[in-house]
């Protein structure tokens, strides 16, 4: 195996795993509310928690990657994740489990950025949109396999034994980062890392595709928080029959970030991005006008929402990596602090997206929430401009 491709196995490796941190556990939510005496709330705030964690440092594992190397950021990341995976795997409270899902995210948002870092020391521009599709098949096979996983873990164990096979996952990606040859730290890295992200920021081109990848990832978390009550306590589904959907689901992704890959050399980055931005604001409006239309069959609506839910996640999956391959390419040198920063937003407003979940228990509330990411989605990728010369920071 070439150098390249060992390098995108064990970025893929590593984005499969923090992605899986969160759809493995979603089958066994309403378990987990039972057997802990814990409300809806604070079990759905176990996920929000996660996501809210492990954006709220991705600058600083930015900072740490380019002043300490990729090699001792990702495995500090790592090393947290595995230990807060071991940790779940015997938590037997509320409190303990949301400490240590805050914890798993901090680790889970060092690894999923600085793999995305890595990858990005490879080669930018729609290459670049290229290889992160690549990270995006990884996702979806997450997204999809880790729910499956999940309805299965939900069905014939304990769901604690989800925790034990991300702390495994975690082993295998620290032997993984072990074998590759990454860039080492420049501890003389001029400049705060403040200024810096705030030279970023201000790049228009940016800072724009930004926040419309953000808002298409705040869309899917959204849809994953809510979906095991939708789909369990409102449509009557089996935690196996739900954790089985993921598999749709994940195809749903499969198909768009596939789509970025073919298509990203010859077609635009920036093109994909509005494709994916429309796509995810027409089937939200269309989740909205489900609930609204009345005396419709509970088989009809379930059909027809599972074809929205995996209409919307084809988007995202279309919008985030074209997305992020043009806002990185916005900027010039400083790899590391504009894959951090574009992290950080998307994971930032993913974060806010799950915390409204634990508010927004009526369907057509967390509906029109996702409406409003997918309009504003789309304005923001229509009013994205190439930056033209990219922005030396």
């Amino acid at each position: 195996m070439t150098s390249e491709r060992r390098t995108m196995a064990v970025a893929c490796l590593l984005v499969f795993m923090t992605q899986m941190a969160t759809t493995i556990y979603l089958p066994s939510l309403p378990a987990v509310q039972d057997e802990l005496g814990i409300t809806r709330g604070t079990t759905a705030l176990s996920v929000s928690l996660f996501v809210v964690t492990a954006a709220a440092p991705v600058v600083l594992w930015g900072r740490a990657a380019d002043r300490y190397g990729r090699r001792h950021a990702v495995l500090s990341a790592l090393i947290l994740f595995v230990t807060s995976s071991m940790l779940l795997a015997v938590a037997s409270t509320g409190a303990q489990l949301l400490t240590l899902r805050a914890l798993q995210g901090a680790g889970a948002g060092g690894a999923a950025i600085i793999a995305r870092i890595i990858v990005r020391d490879l080669g930018a521009g729609d290459a670049l949109a290229k290889r992160l599709s690549v990270l995006s098949i990884a996702f979806v096979t997450a997204l999809g396999g880790g729910q499956f996983v999940g309805g299965l873990v939900g069905r014939y164990a304990s769901w604690h034994w989800g925790f034990v096979i991300l702390a495994a996952l975690g082993v295998i990606g620290i032997g993984g980062v072990l074998t590759l040859r990454l860039e080492a730290g420049d501890g003389r890295v001029e400049g705060s890392a403040l200024g810096i992200y705030l030279d970023i920021a201000r790049t228009r081109a940016f800072l724009l595709p930004s926040i419309a990848g953000g808002l298409g990832f705040g869309t899917i978390v959204l849809l994953q928080e809510v979906a095991p009550f939708v789909f369990q306590e409102y449509f009557g589904l089996g935690v196996e029959t739900y954790g089985a959907l993921g598999l749709l689901f994940g195809l749903a992704y499969f198909g768009g970030a596939l789509t970025v890959n073919r298509l990203a050399l010859s077609v635009g980055s920036r093109r994909l991005m509005r494709i994916g931005a429309v796509i995810m604001t027409v089937s939200s409006a269309l989740m909205v006008t489900l609930w609204l239309v009345p005396d419709v069959r509970l088989g009809v609506a379930l059909a027809v929402f599972i074809g929205l839910y995996c209409l919307t996640t084809f988007g995202q999956a279309a919008l985030f990596p074209s997305s992020m391959a043009v806002a990185v390419g916005a900027v010039r040198g400083r790899g590391a602090y504009a894959v951090a920063l574009c992290g950080f937003v998307a994971q930032g407003i993913a974060g806010l997206a799950a915390t409204f979940a634990v508010l927004l228990h009526e369907n057509l509330m967390w509906s029109s929430v996702a409406v409003a990411f997918g309009v504003a989605a789309f304005l923001l990728v229509r009013r994205t401009r190439p930056a033209c010369p990219a922005v030396a920071v």
